[in-house]
């Protein structure tokens, strides 16, 4: 049963990094295979506030759906060789990358739902920095790599803010952003650790 965690924690840093070193740093080259999430679905994300149309087409399509589909397709095959040693991490990496594209898809078709369930990553679309919050499914390992920024997305545009430490509900969410503030007090990353008065990304 510990392969159940061990996988949710497997699959989230999995995110973060294929989203940050192949999506953005190979896709940034557009003879890349990679290509299409920076090329295409970025710009059609950024251009429709967060909506990506090409979500509308077949999944069998060779078009940037397509591609992550079946990107995900072959990592759910490269772990399958684990299932009779691990299953239930196994089986678990399996849900994350099935997860990984249901709530992509729908964030990109429905903003309003993604603000409201996935803000991380409509801050990754939508807000300054593109090349921040790789996480889709949960934020996890951005706090651990303090890779999430906040957005205020108000009347004239995204301004980014820390999140201050009662954003989470959780023991141990209040507890983690309250080390991280005091350890970015302690670097010199901000004056203090009271910063209630901010308004949180919607």
């Amino acid at each position: 049963m510990i392969g159940i965690p061990l996988g949710l924690a497997a699959g989230n840093i999995g995110e973060w990094l294929i989203h940050k070193h192949w999506l953005h740093g190979l896709g940034r080259n557009k003879k890349s295979f990679w290509a299409f999430h920076w090329h295409e679905h970025h710009r059609e994300s950024r251009k429709n506030d967060m909506v990506d149309g090409q979500y509308l087409r077949p999944v069998f399509s060779w078009s940037p759906q397509g591609k992550e589909a079946l990107a995900l397709s072959l990592g759910a095959l490269a772990v399958t060789p684990l299932f009779p040693l691990a299953p239930f991490f196994t089986g678990t990496l399996w849900y994350c990358m099935a997860r990984y594209y249901v709530v992509h898809k729908r964030s990109h078709l429905d903003p309003h739902w993604a603000k409201a369930n996935l803000p991380w990553h409509y801050d990754h679309h939508m807000g300054r920095d593109q090349n921040a919050n790789w996480c889709v499914t949960h934020p996890w390992f951005d706090h651990v790599m303090a890779t999430r920024k906040l957005y205020d997305f108000g009347a004239r545009g995204p301004s980014e803010e820390r999140a201050p430490v009662s954003r989470s509900k959780s023991l141990l969410g209040r507890a983690w952003h309250g080390l991280k503030e005091a350890w970015d007090v302690k670097r010199g990353r901000v004056a203090s650790p009271k910063r209630a008065h901010l308004r949180v990304a919607a």
